[in-house]
């Protein structure tokens, strides 16, 4: 027999007791990506018709490398845990499991990928 009131059962995060977790770093990468992909666009997008020697002379400098850097790792986890999210909803069983792990490892490869890529052009 619990002496707990409904309210007080009902108080915590939910079921999963981490839906609210998840909104909000849902919600900050998003409002980071508001900042960082125009940035990104209007700083990396005149470079796509511009030689290898001109875009590496460009990234090599910090600031233009940090926005690269940033946004595409913030993008990146954005987009693990929304399909994270996606795959929680409409994928059920061990198949469920298996592409959660599938996904994060390629989401954590591509920001490697992204990283080592920054890292050699610009040092």
């Amino acid at each position: 027999m619990s002496f707990l009131t409904d309210r007080k059962r009902a108080a915590g995060m939910g079921a999963a007791k981490t839906g609210t977790g998840n909104f909000w770093g849902m919600t900050i990468s998003s409002v980071a990506l508001l900042a960082l992909v125009p940035l990104f666009i209007f700083m990396i997008g005149p470079l796509f018709s511009q030689d290898y020697a001109t875009v590496s002379l460009s990234l090599a400098k910090p600031f233009p490398a940090l926005v690269c850097l940033l946004t595409l790792t913030v993008g990146m986890l954005h987009f693990k845990s929304g399909v994270i999210v996606l795959i929680d909803d409409y994928v059920h069983g061990l198949a469920r499991k298996i592409w959660i792990v599938i996904m994060t490892c390629v989401s954590y490869v591509i920001i490697a990928i992204t990283v080592f890529a920054i890292a050699r052009i610009a040092l």
